[in-house]
């Protein structure tokens, strides 16, 4: 074989196995690159299900915590309830008492029976125009009064009304008859030691006139105070 042969072998295999040895140098790299991207990939995969079971574990907390809430919610609930049920028993009881104590309060004024009644007004020099003060003629009635029940020991019950004319505020005149009955009763417990649970007052203002309002004289009778006497 002449040496021109040989050389043009050689130069022919030397490009044929040139594009080989390069073809295998790629493919080691690209197989190291994806390598590279697959461990991160696997990485960030990691990361992900840990997040994941943190959030798992996060979620399974506020479920415990809702579940609570919902519980201690029921349990208000049912006390709230069980407090209302006591609340509409008890009132139930309370309006049971307050009638026996209506019946009980109406058979005893059915069966207290009136003895006499004292009427303190102006028209007979007792109480002045729009005041409460109890006048020395009213308290000379008042001692009288009780001189008689001295005389007479009985078990009595004293009521006491307080009355007006018509001139003026119904309001006001409603509080000024409760005021004059209020003298009377002070009176009668300062001076003459009448117990107070003995003594009851009420104020009528000008409901119940016992004359004209539109005389000077019919108005005076009508400012005044009635003491009755019960036994």
């Amino acid at each position: 074989m002449s040496k021109k042969l040989i050389a043009a072998s050689m130069i022919t295999l030397s490009v044929a196995v040139a594009p080989a040895c390069a073809t295998k140098g790629f493919v080691r790299e690209e197989v190291g690159t994806v390598n590279s991207k697959v461990d991160t990939l696997g990485g960030t995969v990691e990361q992900a299900q840990q997040r994941i079971g943190q959030n798992e574990a996060r979620i399974g907390t506020v479920d415990q915590k809702a579940e609570a809430a919902g519980k201690a919610a029921a349990d208000a609930r049912s006390a709230a309830t069980t407090a209302q049920s006591a609340a509409d028993k008890a009132a139930q009881q309370a309006t049971a008492v307050n009638g026996r104590v209506d019946v009980v309060a109406k058979e005893v004024e059915a069966s207290r029976r009136l003895i006499y009644t004292v009427t303190l007004s102006e028209d007979q020099g007792n109480f002045n125009f729009g005041k409460a003060d109890l006048p020395d003629t009213a308290r000379t009635r008042v001692d009288q009064m009780i001189d008689q029940l001295k005389t007479n020991p009985q078990n009595v019950f004293i009521e006491i009304e307080g009355h007006t004319d018509n001139v003026g505020d119904a309001a006001m005149n409603e509080r000024l008859g409760m005021e004059r009955a209020e003298a009377v009763k002070r009176y009668l417990y300062e001076q003459h030691q009448v117990p107070l649970h003995k003594i009851n007052v009420i104020s009528y203002g000008e409901e119940k006139p016992v004359a004209p309002n539109n005389t000077r004289d019919g108005r005076a009778q009508n400012r005044r105070v009635v003491v009755k006497v019960l036994s």
